[in-house]
């Protein structure tokens, strides 16, 4: 996940953003949230792979898992 998940200050404020490119995580949770299928999403953004979203996924249960999500909310 590493690898596909990234955290740099000059891109996107420093959100997570999959491999360093400006697809925030959060647009990726957002689009399947929304109801979007993988597919319909790495027909919209062809930069994107199955495995990016499947790490956006794997990211956003790892944030789940904290302790206390009062941090998160603020």
């Amino acid at each position: 996940m590493t690898e596909r998940i990234t955290l740099d200050p000059a891109i996107c404020h420093g959100k997570p953003c999959i491999r360093g490119l400006r697809y925030p995580v959060e647009t990726v949770l957002e689009l399947l949230a929304g109801g979007m299928t993988i597919e319909e999403i790495l027909a919209d953004y062809e930069d994107l792979t199955r495995e990016d979203i499947l790490a956006a996924l794997s990211f956003a249960a790892r944030l789940a898992q904290a302790r206390s999500i009062a941090s998160l909310a603020a």
